[in-house]
């Protein structure tokens, strides 16, 4: 079973690597006192796996300018981490199938305990990073009612959370006909918006022009099928290239009707 550490390990080797500059790599290596006036960044997770999660960087890491000439070398920090984290999220889905969302991320000073120690070697140069990994599985909640592998509770009841299409499987509400069906492959896209343009302006279109969409860049982005949406979610990065981590399905009969022209 993948843990959020191991995820967060592997999506934060790739980026690093793309995002500093010297060509830097990062590997785990042991415990060691960091410099006074380390600095770190938290983040709060939520969902199925829940908890903190921080990185712990050595002070001397601001010294070089990994980040680029002229750049505030901390809040570039905080922001590559904040999107290790995010895409350490998406990866955890991937791998473990574990939704969960990030809730707050702030920066800290420190950490007195940690769960790992990694290196980062830029040139002849080697920073120490800590990481205290304390995401769990949810805890289940007084009240909750277990399901069984069938998704129904104890007692032949149906699963009161009608929206669980993550882990609903489609034969569960297809008739036996529809099954033969469920090997079929369909194209899939992203939608992140749209726009109406005239043909005078799709012809002056060049290298560099920006196209203004209709939807700003915290809202959600479709996934189409056919011409129907059948979920809508964050884009995540996984393993280097873009994925989505769905927030919302359509029912099972409406994502049905994306499909209709095979039947």
């Amino acid at each position: 079973m993948n843990t959020f550490r191991e995820c967060w390990f592997g999506v934060a080797t790739e980026l690093l690597a793309q995002a500093l500059a010297g060509e830097p790599e990062l590997s785990e290596s042991l415990p060691k006192p960091l410099a006074a006036g380390s600095f770190g960044f938290a983040a709060i997770l939520a969902g199925d796996q829940e908890g903190r999660f921080a990185v712990v960087l050595d002070s001397t890491i601001l010294e070089t300018p990994l980040m680029g000439e002229g750049v505030d070398q901390r809040a570039a920090w905080g922001e590559l981490l904040r999107e290790t984290i995010h895409a350490a999220v998406g990866e955890l889905l991937a791998k473990a199938g574990k939704r969960c969302r990030v809730e707050s991320f702030e920066e800290i000073s420190g950490e007195s305990q940690i769960s790992q120690a990694f290196q980062l070697r830029s040139g002849n140069r080697v920073w120490t990073i800590l990481v205290l990994d304390e995401v769990r599985p949810m805890a289940a909640k007084e009240g909750d009612i277990p399901l069984s592998e069938t998704g129904t509770a104890p007692g032949g009841e149906a699963d009161p959370l009608e929206n669980r299409n993550l882990d609903q499987r489609p034969g569960s509400t297809l008739s036996p006909g529809l099954e033969l069906l469920l090997d079929v492959e369909l194209e899939a896209s992203l939608r992140f918006g749209s726009r109406e343009m005239q043909l005078g302006e799709i012809l002056d279109l060049g290298p560099g022009d920006v196209v203004q969409l209709d939807r700003h860049v915290s809202d959600a982005v479709d996934l189409i099928v056919g011409d129907k949406i059948v979920a809508r979610g964050e884009v995540v990065l996984v393993n280097g290239n873009f994925g989505l981590r769905v927030t919302e399905v359509a029912a099972p009969r409406k994502r049905l009707e994306s499909i209709r022209c095979l039947f």
